[in-house]
């Protein structure tokens, strides 16, 4: 990762056992994790900024290894994920869509591959401000228990030459799912995969 300049890495968990309802068994858990990075376009418009994004690929498969290992799951046990970036304000919000194609390879590759297209919000703003990274179910996007947000900032992040490129994971989706829609487990071809 010697193209990319790391200055922090910040990690959040939520471990729920119930949203009002009974208990569950398990908890779900879910959680996100972003890199604060140097923007190298930061303060000037740069026309061609695609070769960044090869550099930000062991990000992506990196960050995502550690939120599976903080999650205490193995990648099959990951059910929902999501992406996403918040732009420092001497960037550009086309900086933040960097993270759209290396983050998605990453969390695939990390989890042993997934089917669903990886949901994303991007923003360009202060030190400080959250963002809601949006989730979904891995295999098939259509599966309503699993829509659920996963909110994250960093106290000090971005400055305004920095970005924050953020992974949600989550072990399951919302604790008490009841307003119908697809079932996990009745998944097939074409429910919203890629």
């Amino acid at each position: 990762m010697a193209d990319v300049e790391i200055r922090k890495i910040v990690t959040g968990i939520e471990e729920i056992w119930h949203d009002g309802g009974p208990p569950l068994e398990e908890p779900v858990r879910k959680g996100a994790i972003g890199a604060v990075i140097r923007n190298p376009y930061a303060g000037r418009y740069v026309a061609d900024i695609a070769p960044m994004m090869d550099a930000l690929k062991p990000l992506a498969l990196d960050i995502t290894r550690r939120l599976i290992a903080a999650l205490d799951a193995q990648g099959p046990g990951i059910e929902a994920y999501g992406k996403g970036a918040i732009v420092g304000i001497a960037g550009e919000l086309e900086h933040a869509a960097l993270w759209h194609q290396p983050s998605g390879w990453g969390i695939r590759e990390a989890m042993g591959g997934a089917k669903a297209i990886v949901p994303s919000t991007v923003k360009v703003a202060t030190a400080g401000a959250r963002i809601d990274i949006p989730l979904h179910h891995a295999n098939a996007a259509y599966v309503r228990s699993h829509f659920d947000t996963i909110e994250f900032g960093v106290p000090d992040g971005p400055k305004p030459d920095e970005i924050v490129f953020i992974v949600g994971l989550s072990t399951g989706g919302r604790p008490h799912p009841r307003v119908g829609g697809l079932r996990a487990d009745e998944i097939k071809l074409w429910d919203g995969q890629r």
